[in-house]
């Protein structure tokens, strides 16, 4: 027999002897492998509760809000802007709110501080809180005076057309004023209602001119 033949054959022979523990060793390698890198699917992990922090800031901004037709119901403006996720709210330095309703009626408010929801449509105040109708006419024609709120505090609902508080508060309509410990103003049926210690200063009615 040719003699490289003969050196391979037995070298194969000796081979074969180990090649079954040459195998086993290969698959126990690749079973400890694929373990060490086979995910471990355990149970869910709970959600991390969503902390009171913001999660973005604005300066000397302003938003706009619109209805379904385009048209505008409200500008809120600020110094210093701190939405938080958590509640989906926006707290805001230096607060402006205008507000216009159907009609064409003008409501503008202030604080030193304010917290306002997604839409704007309720705009808690703080510190100096002033909300302020301008004079117009209701759906009936008739001419409704001008009538300004101020308080430490005061909680305006911009849909609604709602002024409420539970602080010390003055109204003013027209030439009178009123005054309470706590307030809840529906523009919508036109009923003010006013708590504690009330008082009120009416103007006299201008006199008619005599015919």
């Amino acid at each position: 027999m040719n003699r490289p033949l003969a050196v391979l054959r037995d070298l194969w022979e000796s081979v074969a002897i180990y090649l079954p523990i040459i195998l086993m060793g290969v698959l126990a390698l690749g079973t400890y492998w694929l373990v060490r890198n086979t995910p471990i699917f355990g149970p869910p992990r709970p959600a991390l509760p969503v902390l009171h922090k913001p999660d973005y800031f604005m300066h000397n901004f302003a938003v706009k809000t619109f209805d379904a037709t385009g048209r505008l119901k409200n500008e809120l403006f600020g110094t210093e802007g701190r939405h938080y996720p958590d509640t989906d709210t926006l707290e805001i330095s230096n607060a402006r709110l205008r507000a216009v309703d159907p009609q064409g009626r003008v409501t503008v408010a202030s604080g030193n501080r304010a917290l306002s929801n997604s839409d704007a449509s309720q705009v808690q105040l703080f510190g100096n809180a002033i909300v302020v109708r301008e004079a117009g006419t209701d759906a009936t024609g008739h001419a409704v005076p001008r009538m300004e709120f101020r308080s430490e505090f005061l909680n305006a609902y911009t849909n609604t057309e709602r002024v409420s508080s539970n602080k010390p508060v003055t109204l003013i309509r027209g030439n009178d004023q009123f005054t309470g410990d706590s307030m809840d103003y529906d523009n919508y049926d036109g009923v003010l209602d006013l708590s504690g210690r009330v008082r009120g200063v009416l103007a006299p009615a201008a006199a008619k001119p005599a015919r």
